[in-house]
């Protein structure tokens, strides 16, 4: 089968593409070339040029051929200008999400057509199974540390079935070891902890610099409308914050936090923790990997990347939203980040909070 492999330059995406070759596989590395090269932007510690010439140099290790793409102008139209339009009305946007979503197997399923290729394969580790009625399951990876399905659950029934996983099979201690034993350039590369175009970590300077009209100053009021302190932007703070919010306690003692956020108005709404606790939400943009339940389902639903899947009702309400109910109080449910609805290790779907 003649696959094209999305290499990073990461350990995990070189094994991938290094296990396929081993199996006899026509491996293609592609890379995505996501900014200026001549420019003087400094991105983390994956997607820059240093990450090109290590995947040039772990294909070149296994015999494939590798091409570097330019998706300069389609990384900043989908990924980098939703993250700002996110932090500025009030939302806390997901970009790695996006970036799989809209360009890993939206565009590289276009050129690997180009390619004659027959699928397109990343590093991910998460798992992809046809169900005895011919349809695609999305599963989460066997390491439950390491597993990426939660930023996968837009991928539609077409997309999966040309999806492939190579490591979403095994644990990330098995991935190391093996590019250890295959000798591959990068087996002792750190994996990348920060979002590539911010490796300093600092988003709300990156959101003023790209649209220096939101930092306007507000309010910071308590959940009666008292104004406490002032800030400097609305696209400085998420949901369930408490550093820098300009006060430490409110009159009862009790440490704040950020409730929310009112764009609008400027406001920065803060109060006790418990005041964080929400049982229901709603989901807009929501993705079923098989179809759409009829009626109420039962499910796990996971609000953000590292936080536990909690025991829910899910009901589809329609131009692709959905209600969730949870059978307890959640803690921090944010605008913005996905809410990923599974079935044990399978994912049913997910949408975006509102």
């Amino acid at each position: 089968m003649k696959i094209v492999v999305a290499m990073s330059g990461g350990v995990d995406s070189s094994v991938a593409a290094a296990l396929l070759a081993e199996q006899g596989h026509d491996v293609i590395g592609l890379s995505m070339q996501l900014y200026d090269q001549s420019g003087d932007h400094a991105f983390g510690s994956c997607c820059s040029l240093e990450d090109l010439y290590d995947a040039r140099r772990v294909a070149t290790a296994i015999n494939i051929p590798h091409y570097i793409l330019n998706f300069e102008k389609q990384f900043g139209d989908r990924v980098v200008r939703n993250f700002v339009g996110e932090y500025a009305a009030g939302r806390t946007p997901l970009p790695c999400a996006h970036c799989n979503s809209d360009l890993k197997f939206t565009e590289l399923l276009e050129r690997a057509r180009g390619f004659g290729a027959d699928a397109v394969a990343t590093g991910h580790y998460a798992r992809v199974e046809r169900s005895p009625e011919g349809t695609y399951r999305l599963r989460r990876g066997v390491d439950a540390s390491k597993d990426q399905s939660y930023f996968l659950f837009s991928l539609t029934q077409d997309q999966l079935s040309r999806a492939i996983f190579p490591v979403g099979d095994r644990p990330k201690d098995a991935v190391r070891e093996y590019a250890h034993q295959r000798n591959l350039p990068v087996a002792a590369k750190p994996d990348s902890q920060e979002i590539c175009f911010i490796p300093d970590h600092d988003y709300a300077s990156f959101v003023t610099k790209h649209s220096p009209d939101v930092a306007h100053s507000g309010d910071v009021v308590d959940e009666a409308g008292h104004v406490l302190a002032q800030h400097g932007g609305i696209h400085r703070f998420t949901v369930g914050q408490r550093k820098g919010l300009g006060l430490s306690k409110s009159p009862t003692g009790a440490p704040m936090y950020v409730l929310a956020l009112k764009p609008d108005d400027r406001q920065v709404v803060v109060g006790p923790k418990a005041s964080l606790e929400r049982t229901t939400l709603t989901a807009s943009g929501v993705n079923w990997i098989e179809e759409a339940p009829a009626g109420p389902r039962r499910a796990s639903v996971q609000i953000r990347h590292r936080h536990p899947a909690a025991p829910s009702t899910v009901r589809a309400l329609g131009d692709g939203r959905a209600e969730v109910v949870f059978d307890a109080p959640q803690i921090a449910v944010t605008p913005g980040q996905a809410a990923v609805f599974y079935d044990g290790d399978a994912v049913l779907g997910g949408g975006w909070i509102d």
